[in-house]
């Protein structure tokens, strides 16, 4: 059974290794890594790269992969949509934070890049419909520098000023972190606020998605 995971920066290879390791020993993961990918999708729109993003599914699928996880949120949804018609799960790692984010009356999205917040909070409204509740009152915050420490491998920067601006929220229920890069951001804050980040239920969806359990892949 093997898992490919579909990435737009290496970072993310060793931290869902690492998450692998602790929560789903046995777990075949294989890395895809193509930064070009959020590159044009920030500079002219994630629907740009739809047709690369379905060839690399088909790769993977032809390679053997029991489901696809695509850890970038700028592009998440173009991949899910990519997949409908290969046969496996194809899924986008962000659904079960924003699951579980929908439930929330006043929700804060996070981003360090702005290409990110359309397709997150498109998300977050489809959920909150899939439940049956209206649009939450959503708010953004777009973390200024942030992206330009991440680009730059400052990743102590990146995550300082992405802890900060958790910290500067006070007036919401929930706080989503809206790439996966941020999510060790939350051990460095001081906030009494749930902060959700996506990657540890994310892959726990993909996990169960390629095992071929029902009704898990998408709300965990």
């Amino acid at each position: 059974m093997t898992l490919t995971l579909l990435h737009t920066s290496p970072v993310h290879v060793p931290v869902f290794d690492a998450l692998r390791d602790s929560g789903h020993p046995g777990l075949a993961l294989r890395h895809l890594v193509h930064e070009e990918l959020l590159d044009r999708a920030a500079a002219m729109g994630p629907e740009v790269v739809r047709g690369d993003i379905e060839a690399l599914l088909t790769g993977a699928v032809a390679e053997g992969a029991a489901a696809v996880l695509c850890t970038c949120s700028t592009i998440g949804g173009v991949a899910e949509s990519a997949g409908a018609a290969l046969g496996v799960p194809v899924l986008r790692l962000d659904r079960p934070m924003a699951a579980a984010a929908a439930r929330a009356q006043r929700v804060t999205v996070i981003a360090a890049l702005a290409a990110t917040l359309p397709p997150t909070l498109a998300l977050l409204a489809e959920e909150a419909a899939g439940v049956g509740r209206g649009p939450a009152e959503v708010r953004t915050v777009l973390v200024d520098g942030a992206w330009g420490r991440f680009e730059a491998g400052d990743r102590d920067g990146y995550l300082g000023l992405v802890a900060a601006a958790v910290d500067a929220v006070t007036d919401t229920d929930v706080i989503v972190l809206a790439q996966a890069s941020m999510a060790e951001a939350v051990t460095r804050t001081a906030t009494g606020i749930p902060v959700l980040s996506s990657p540890r239920a994310g892959l726990a969806a993909a996990a169960a998605a390629a095992a071929g359990v029902p009704g898990r892949a998408g709300h965990l």
